[in-house]
């Protein structure tokens, strides 16, 4: 099953949980259409950061493409969340014939399944703008990391591997 959101209404990234703990979420809606696909971490900041890098290089073969430096909307996950997947991989690309962004959505190879989904996400240049902003915001809202080896902290403790095993305080 394929869902297409070729202009979607809303597109972000968000988190259900506690920071250490949180699931992260790509949501689209477009109408009364709604997805939500779990993602790692890392899989929304790169996607964030490829998208970035994708609408810079076109800005600089000429394309206008206007930055965004905080991102409009940060309010919560449209509600009620029910998670479609869990994304395996992501594809992304410009459509030129468009002129947005794609974003492939991929099921892990377990949810192939049921059916095997497929979410297709096209961004307007200015959305993509702020769906990276949005993203960068919330996977920077996480847990503070530490100075010395930059892993997350927990409320528990941190045991640095620089530090050589030793647990300390932090100031």
């Amino acid at each position: 099953m394929i869902m297409e959101f070729r202009f979607p209404d809303r597109c972000v990234v968000g988190t259900i949980g506690e920071p250490g703990r949180r699931l992260f979420l790509i949501q689209a809606s477009q109408g009364a259409s709604i997805v939500a696909v779990a993602v790692e971490k890392e899989q929304a900041q790169l996607l964030g950061r490829r998208i970035t890098e994708i609408l810079d290089q076109l800005s600089e073969l000429g394309e206008f493409i206007p930055p965004v430096h905080e991102p409009r909307d940060m309010g919560p996950l449209d509600a009620p969340v029910k998670v479609d997947f869990r994304a395996g991989a992501i594809g992304l690309a410009w459509d030129a014939g468009r002129g947005a962004v794609q974003i492939e959505l991929f099921p892990v190879e377990e949810d192939v399944e049921d059916g095997g989904k497929l979410v297709q996400i096209w961004l307007s240049p200015t959305k993509a703008r702020e769906f990276s902003a949005r993203t960068e915001a919330v996977a920077a809202s996480g847990r503070p990391t530490c100075p010395v080896c930059a892993q997350p902290l927990g409320p528990e403790g941190h045991i640095c591997p620089r530090a050589n095993g030793y647990r300390r305080r932090l100031l």
